[in-house]
């Protein structure tokens, strides 16, 4: 990603982004939910997953690979206006700090403020969608009676028990994860990428500028590419790392019955740390980072693709579209 770009042309670009992460991330997100949300096994009961790997084996034996994307309408519905909003939101913030700063360049810092902005703007967006995901997520074929039909049978049901509010359950546990998990999404990126041009002699130190020069001699677009890759996996892996926990909390809050939690995410906090043990608000760590490299940098590929398109289609000078 360039120093600045238009907002104009990050919005537009930024929902081929989401889709190509929701389409490679999802089936890692599947597990990851499941992992999350599976009953506490009673006394000489196994669990339902032992791992991650063994959620893996199940869903496909007795799903098939079509139950690794369950719940994904939803995401796809949303992932065009909420890719959009992000990038664009975050380039805005970029081109604010830049209009206040003229003679400087961004820092990290910068970056990780206009992420802020980018995951507030987003985040109410996120809210009922991630609701609708996770709770047709849990449904499995067997054992878990199927509750809903779909995403509109979510809606309809949530709506009947609660009322509109239903659909917002979890909101501030969300605001929570992606407010700074973008901050750190967005400036990870940026420092990536920073650090493996190589007029940067600090990062010549690097495992990245090694693994850059060792690939200097490719043709320019290919060293670009490669950036893309690298800077765009690592990024979701830094967003996860710090994301894992309050989403681990809005998982079991957004899936659970109507009335269990009254105070929310605090009720979450304490009755999981009762019964199962902290360690239970980092299930399903492993598939979040194995899906957070190859869907981050699905996502900035085809973030940067789109964004060098509308560049070269139309052509400004200004910062602004």
């Amino acid at each position: 990603m360039a120093e600045r770009q238009s907002p104009v042309k990050s919005f537009f670009a930024g929902s081929c982004g989401g889709m190509c992460l929701v389409i490679v991330g999802h089936p890692f997100d599947t597990i990851k939910v499941r992992m999350q949300t599976m009953p506490v096994p009673l006394l000489g009961e196994l669990p339902v997953y032992k791992n991650a790997f063994d959620c893996f084996r199940k869903t496909l034996s007795n799903e098939s690979w079509m139950g690794l994307y369950k719940g994904m309408t939803a995401p796809l519905l949303y992932v065009i206006p909420l890719a959009s909003i992000s990038f664009g939101a975050y380039a805005g913030g970029c081109e604010l700090i830049a209009q206040n700063n003229p003679t400087k360049e961004l820092n990290s810092v910068h970056h990780f403020l206009a992420g802020c902005l980018a995951g507030f703007c987003s985040g109410v967006l996120v809210v009922p969608t991630d609701r609708i995901k996770c709770l047709l997520q849990i449904q499995t074929e067997s054992g878990v009676k199927r509750q809903y039909t779909g995403p509109f049978d979510v809606v309809r049901t949530i709506v009947k028990q609660s009322g509109i509010r239903g659909l917002f359950q979890g909101t501030c546990i969300t605001l929570i994860r992606d407010i700074p998990a973008n901050g750190l999404f967005y400036a990870a990126y940026d420092w990536c990428k920073k650090s493996m041009t190589p007029k940067k002699s600090l990062v010549t130190y690097t495992c990245l500028i090694k693994l850059y020069m060792y690939l200097r001699l490719l043709r320019e677009h290919q060293v670009n590419l490669l950036q893309t890759i690298l800077a765009g996996g690592i990024a979701g892996v830094v967003n996860w790392s710090y994301a894992i926990l309050p989403d681990a909390i809005k998982s079991r809050l957004q899936t659970a019955p109507y009335g269990r939690y009254p105070r929310g995410a605090r009720d979450v906090i304490r009755h999981v740390v009762k019964v199962e043990g902290i360690g239970a608000l980092y299930r399903g760590f492993g598939p979040v980072i194995l899906r957070a490299f190859p869907a981050n940098a699905g996502c900035f590929l085809g973030y940067e693709a789109a964004l060098n398109f509308l560049n070269k289609a139309f052509p400004s000078n200004a910062a602004v579209l």
